[in-house]
Protein backbone atom coordinates (compact mmCIF):
# COMPACT_ATOMS: atom_id res chain seq x y z
CA UNK A 1 0.00 0.00 0.00
CA UNK A 2 1.20 3.52 -0.73
CA UNK A 3 1.79 5.57 2.40
CA UNK A 4 3.36 8.65 0.81
CA UNK A 5 3.97 10.33 -2.54
CA UNK A 6 6.11 13.37 -3.23
CA UNK A 7 7.45 15.19 -6.26
CA UNK A 8 9.67 18.17 -6.92
CA UNK A 9 10.84 20.14 -9.94
CA UNK A 10 13.84 22.46 -9.66
CA UNK A 11 15.82 24.79 -11.89
CA UNK A 12 19.36 23.39 -12.12
CA UNK A 13 20.82 26.85 -12.71
CA UNK A 14 19.32 28.01 -9.40
CA UNK A 15 21.19 25.25 -7.58
CA UNK A 16 24.35 26.24 -9.44
CA UNK A 17 23.98 29.85 -8.28
CA UNK A 18 23.51 28.75 -4.67
CA UNK A 19 26.64 26.59 -4.90
CA UNK A 20 28.59 29.53 -6.38
CA UNK A 21 27.39 31.85 -3.64
CA UNK A 22 27.60 29.56 -0.58
CA UNK A 23 29.99 26.80 -1.72
CA UNK A 24 31.04 24.25 0.88
CA UNK A 25 28.69 25.64 3.51
CA UNK A 26 25.67 24.80 1.34
CA UNK A 27 27.03 21.45 0.17
CA UNK A 28 27.89 20.34 3.72
CA UNK A 29 24.50 21.40 5.06
CA UNK A 30 22.40 19.68 2.39
CA UNK A 31 24.21 16.64 0.99
CA UNK A 32 25.54 13.42 2.50
CA UNK A 33 29.13 12.31 1.96
CA UNK A 34 27.94 9.65 -0.52
CA UNK A 35 25.98 12.22 -2.54
CA UNK A 36 28.94 14.58 -2.63
CA UNK A 37 31.26 11.80 -3.76
CA UNK A 38 28.87 10.87 -6.59
CA UNK A 39 28.70 14.48 -7.80
CA UNK A 40 32.44 15.04 -7.55
CA UNK A 41 33.16 11.95 -9.67
CA UNK A 42 31.66 14.01 -12.49
CA UNK A 43 34.05 16.92 -11.91
CA UNK A 44 35.23 16.98 -15.53
CA UNK A 45 31.87 18.46 -16.53
CA UNK A 46 30.62 21.28 -14.28
CA UNK A 47 27.08 21.08 -15.71
CA UNK A 48 26.90 17.39 -14.77
CA UNK A 49 28.11 18.14 -11.23
CA UNK A 50 25.45 20.80 -10.73
CA UNK A 51 22.75 18.60 -12.33
CA UNK A 52 23.72 15.74 -10.01
CA UNK A 53 23.31 17.98 -6.98
CA UNK A 54 20.04 19.42 -8.32
CA UNK A 55 18.52 15.96 -8.86
CA UNK A 56 19.44 14.94 -5.33
CA UNK A 57 18.07 18.18 -3.92
CA UNK A 58 14.78 17.52 -5.75
CA UNK A 59 14.72 13.95 -4.42
CA UNK A 60 15.13 15.20 -0.85
CA UNK A 61 12.28 17.68 -1.33
CA UNK A 62 10.10 14.94 -2.83
CA UNK A 63 10.97 12.55 -0.01
CA UNK A 64 10.14 15.13 2.66
CA UNK A 65 6.76 15.63 0.98
CA UNK A 66 6.17 11.86 0.85
CA UNK A 67 6.96 11.73 4.58
CA UNK A 68 4.32 14.41 5.09
CA UNK A 69 6.62 16.80 6.91
CA UNK A 70 8.55 18.89 4.44
CA UNK A 71 11.90 20.04 5.80
CA UNK A 72 10.72 20.56 9.36
CA UNK A 73 9.34 18.65 12.35
CA UNK A 74 12.68 16.95 12.90
CA UNK A 75 13.29 16.00 9.25
CA UNK A 76 16.44 17.67 7.94
CA UNK A 77 18.28 17.67 4.62
CA UNK A 78 21.06 15.30 5.60
CA UNK A 79 18.58 12.85 7.14
CA UNK A 80 17.76 11.87 3.54
CA UNK A 81 20.31 10.69 1.03
CA UNK A 82 19.99 9.33 -2.49
CA UNK A 83 21.82 6.02 -2.84
CA UNK A 84 21.87 3.46 -5.61
CA UNK A 85 21.00 -0.19 -5.14
CA UNK A 86 23.40 -2.78 -6.63
CA UNK A 87 21.54 -2.76 -9.96
CA UNK A 88 21.76 1.04 -10.14
CA UNK A 89 18.18 1.85 -9.12
CA UNK A 90 18.04 4.93 -6.89
CA UNK A 91 16.42 4.88 -3.48
CA UNK A 92 16.56 6.99 -0.33
CA UNK A 93 18.61 6.14 2.73
CA UNK A 94 16.99 7.74 5.76
CA UNK A 95 18.50 8.52 9.16
CA UNK A 96 17.58 10.65 12.16
CA UNK A 97 14.21 12.36 12.10
CA UNK A 98 13.40 11.17 8.57
CA UNK A 99 13.88 7.54 9.60
CA UNK A 100 11.80 8.09 12.75
CA UNK A 101 8.99 9.57 10.66
CA UNK A 102 9.17 6.67 8.18
CA UNK A 103 8.95 4.18 11.05
CA UNK A 104 5.94 6.04 12.48
CA UNK A 105 4.17 5.88 9.09
CA UNK A 106 4.85 2.18 8.52
CA UNK A 107 2.10 -0.09 9.92
CA UNK A 108 2.95 -3.07 12.11
CA UNK A 109 3.63 -6.19 10.06
CA UNK A 110 4.93 -4.15 7.12
CA UNK A 111 8.25 -2.78 5.98
CA UNK A 112 8.75 0.45 4.09
CA UNK A 113 10.02 0.55 0.52
CA UNK A 114 11.07 3.82 -1.06
CA UNK A 115 10.97 4.09 -4.84
CA UNK A 116 12.70 7.07 -6.42
CA UNK A 117 12.75 8.38 -9.96
CA UNK A 118 15.10 11.25 -10.81
CA UNK A 119 15.74 12.90 -14.15
CA UNK A 120 17.01 16.09 -15.68
CA UNK A 121 16.61 17.95 -18.93
CA UNK A 122 18.61 21.16 -18.73
CA UNK A 123 17.70 23.45 -17.06
CA UNK A 124 15.26 21.36 -15.02
CA UNK A 125 15.67 18.45 -12.62
CA UNK A 126 12.75 16.40 -11.34
CA UNK A 127 12.20 13.73 -8.72
CA UNK A 128 9.33 11.50 -7.65
CA UNK A 129 9.29 9.50 -4.42
CA UNK A 130 6.76 6.82 -3.53
CA UNK A 131 6.84 5.27 -0.08
CA UNK A 132 5.05 1.92 0.12
CA UNK A 133 4.31 -0.40 3.01
CA UNK A 134 5.07 -3.97 1.95
CA UNK A 135 3.96 -6.96 4.07
CA UNK A 136 6.82 -8.63 5.91
CA UNK A 137 7.78 -11.98 4.44
CA UNK A 138 6.41 -14.91 6.43
CA UNK A 139 9.11 -17.28 7.61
Amino acid sequence: MIIGIGSDLIDITRVGKVIERHGERFLDRIFTAAERAKAERRAKNEKMVVATYAKRFAAKEACSKALGTGIRRGVWWRDMGVVNLPGGRPTMQLTGGALARLQALTPDGFEARIDVSITDDWPLAQAFVIISAVPLAKS
